[in-house]
């Protein structure tokens, strides 16, 4: 009945709207992301890594062997949040560029509404919290747009960080709409995972306490395990012994266990090792040892994970609600290749051309996995990672897109330790849940129309283990490797970047009967190969695959110079906030000024401005009475100094950077215009300045020269101006390589 209004309030009707009602029954929702995870990396898949919490959760409901995801984060995420395919919802590639394409806008379109936004109208609150990653990096800063921001796609609540990856001891927070100061340090014992963890209590907590009769979705994207592989160093330490017989033996233990358990058929195979991954036995000892430890390092930092999920779902329990929440825990793709063959202590040297000998890393073995490390283990351990299947993360073999998925449901899910074999997608899971929950999808999400869901839900399968298998095909494609399952076979090819996409070969798998991509029946099924090939291109021109690209390095080189186009002067004011890297000056390969206004009263000291952190950045700082700037390539440091003391009436204090086609730059120091000392450095920003932004007047976190973060500056900082020169001459293929390290 309509409020009817009259005169007074003795001849007028009220009315009071009914709030949206949840479905009956409707469960919370708790989706538990991992990141880089590989196949067999859970204990229950497989894995000598603890992992009890989720082995638990497993133990009171279902794992899929079938289950695919898209080979990268981003996409996986766009596919995960809207039940479609990630290049019909424009995310085709990274969030961190737009090709020019509809498929490859690294944004979710407004047509493809997500969960969150489903799930609004049906009473549900909506938390987020960790890695979001499927908003354009030049839309983080402080103007946003914040429309593909968490917040901006449904969630309540957001707690996390916006790129592919970040600092676990001094990572780019993020509260909602605003950067904030990570709530510790590594020296306090401050870590990520458990900064999460500890703000899904709350946000649950809290809607426990104001709405309890209302079920909440809460999405927690880790960090864990992408790289930098960061953990306790006791627990590092711990698994040295469980993986000092390398990653050949490792991967035929893994198998064993996963037939034990019912993961893999027991006729499964392993295949041969992938290209470019040498026998664990011709390594000498040192180079043997080094491995094992920064594979201890990235199964600490999954176990710490699990030790932190204990304790949300031990909340869970204690509040009376575990019984009532659906439980998904899956990982975005697989394990990474990025660390190639030998692995990194910290990649950001690397990354500029600064190599980290062999040497260099065996005498670093101690600080991996600390605060001023980026390691990542080599290839034969994400090899081993994803036991039994071939390749890595950012292929379409089973090694890319074949993933842990672990549901449960006590009041809901009859099921306790069962294995389903079902092919599932990341695409499919929004459907499921909606059909779990009764609801239909929307026609319109905020006014735009909606296109049609596009995976199929498996619901059937939670209940039946002889539910039918997926009725539709499924393509994929990740920088031109691509593929195609239809009816338990796939057809698949890799592709060379840089080589005609003609000439990739296609193979032929029955994965019904080869879970592990190791009998090719391309020359024995032609016909059939030729049938799956010509359903994917049927699949690309339907979901805006097209173009294949498989250009690395223009992708970001381009998108950064259109994204900054012909600026080249940036103020930064007092009061200012944090900046992300992508929305930083871009000062790589480049010749450029920086100049601090300020106003001294004597004996002044800290940093006008700092950008990167302990394993790559630059600063300017005021010390000991002195101007310096320290160039941290990889954690090589190159520190000018003035030459004299910074007098008090001094206002304006700078650097000046040139670049040479030689190599080397100098660094010039300027007080109030006239030089006061120089170096001269034989790196340079070549390809990444920092995965951590950009901070005047402190340099907050993980610390880019010598001094304790925030060093925070104690004169009065005006405004710092960086001026640069157009004269950038970018590697493009190096900038991919780094980049794509990045996701």
């Amino acid at each position: 009945m309509a409020a009817r209004i009259g005169r007074t309030v003795a001849d007028s009707t009220p009315e009071w709207p009914a709030p949206p009602k949840p479905p009956a029954g409707a469960p919370n929702i708790l989706v538990v992301l991992f990141d880089d995870v590989g196949f067999s990396d859970f204990g229950c898949y497989g894995s000598p890594i603890r992992t009890p919490t989720i082995d638990a959760i497993a133990a009171r409901g279902l794992r899929y062997a079938g289950f695919h995801t898209t080979a990268m984060c981003s996409t996986t995420r766009a596919a995960l949040l809207t039940g479609r395919n990630h290049h019909s919802v424009g995310v085709g590639c990274l969030a961190n560029f737009d090709s020019g394409f509809p498929g490859y806008r690294g944004k979710i379109d407004k047509a493809a509404g997500t969960l969150p936004e489903m799930l609004r109208p049906h009473g549900y609150r909506t938390y987020m919290l960790g890695k979001w990653h499927v908003t354009p990096l030049t839309e983080t800063g402080p103007s946003g747009p914040f429309d593909g921001w968490p917040l901006g796609r449904g969630f309540d609540r957001f707690y996390g960080f916006m790129d592919a990856e970040t600092d676990q001891y001094a990572p780019e927070l993020v509260r909602d709409n605003t950067p904030i100061t990570p709530p510790g340090t590594h020296a306090d014992g401050y870590h990520l995972t458990a900064d999460l963890v500890d703000q899904a209590i709350r946000y649950i907590a809290d809607h426990t306490a104001d709405a309890p009769q209302t079920p909440w979705l809460t999405w927690l994207a880790l960090g864990a395990c992408h790289a930098p592989h960061q953990a306790p160093d006791d627990l590092i330490r711990s698994y040295d012994a469980v993986f000092e017989t390398g990653w050949d033996v490792e991967r035929e233990r893994r198998l064993a266990r996963q037939k034990a358990l019912g993961i893999v058929p027991s006729e499964t195979r392993l295949p041969e090792r992938n290209d470019g991954v040498r026998a664990w036995d011709s390594y000498p000892a040192t180079e043997r040892a080094l491995f094992t430890r920064l594979q201890s390092a990235f199964a600490a930092m999954l176990d710490h994970a699990d030790q932190h999920l204990a304790r949300l779902v031990g909340f869970l329990e204690d509040a009376g609600l575990r019984d009532d929440t659906l439980i998904i825990v899956m990982s975005d793709n697989g394990a990474s290749q990025e660390g190639g063959p030998q692995g990194f202590v910290n990649a950001m040297g690397p990354f500029n051309f600064r190599a980290e000998p062999m040497a260099e890393k065996i005498a670093r073995i101690d600080d991996i996995g600390g605060p001023d490390t980026h390691s990542n283990f080599p290839q034969g351990w994400a090899m081993a990672s994803n036991t039994p299947l071939r390749r890595y993360k950012q292929n379409t073999h089973g090694g890319g897109i074949r993933d842990p998925l672990v549901i449960s449901w006590p009041n809901g899910l009859a099921a306790r330790g069962e294995v389903r074999p079902h092919f599932a997608h990341a695409s499919d899971l929004v459907p499921t849940l909606l059909e779990v929950l009764g609801i239909q999808p929307p026609e319109q999400v905020a006014g735009v129309s909606q296109m049609p869901l596009e995976g199929e839900s498996f619901a059937a399968s939670l209940t039946d283990p002889a539910a039918p298998a997926r009725a539709s095909s499924q393509y994929f494609e990740m920088f031109g490797h691509r593929g195609l399952w239809k009816d338990g076979w796939k057809a698949v090819s890799f592709h060379p970047p840089g080589t005609p996409f003609d000439d990739d070969r296609w193979e032929l798998f029955h994965l019904d009967r080869d879970f592990s991509e190791t009998d090719d029946l391309a020359a024995r099924e032609p016909e059939r190969l030729a049938g799956l090939v010509e359903a994917w291109w049927a699949a690309a021109e339907a979901h805006q695959v097209l173009p294949l690209d498989d250009r690395f390095g223009p992708r970001f080189a381009d998108n950064s110079a259109r994204f900054h186009g012909a600026r080249r002067r940036f103020v930064f004011h007092k009061g200012m906030g944090h900046l992300p890297t992508d929305v930083a000056p871009d000062v790589r390969a480049r010749t450029y000024r920086i100049e601090a206004d300020v106003r001294l009263e004597g004996g002044d000291e800290g940093v006008l401005l700092a950008h990167g952190d302990a394993t790559s950045g630059y600063s300017l700082y005021l010390r000991d009475g002195r101007l310096h700037h320290t160039l941290n390539i990889g954690g090589e440091k190159t520190t000018a100094t003035s030459d004299r003391l910074v007098p008090a009436s001094a206002t304006r204090l700078g650097v000046v950077s040139r670049r040479s086609e030689a190599g080397p730059r100098t660094f010039t120091l300027t007080i109030d215009g006239q030089p006061a000392g120089e170096v001269t450095a034989t790196t340079g920003f070549a390809t990444l300045i920092s995965w951590s932004g950009l901070d005047i007047g402190l340099d907050r976190g993980s610390p880019v020269a010598d001094y304790a973060a925030p060093f925070a500056f104690t004169g009065i900082l005006r405004k710092v101006i960086v001026t640069m020169d157009d004269d950038q001459t970018l590697d493009g293929a190096a900038v991919g390589e780094a980049e794509m390290a990045r996701q």
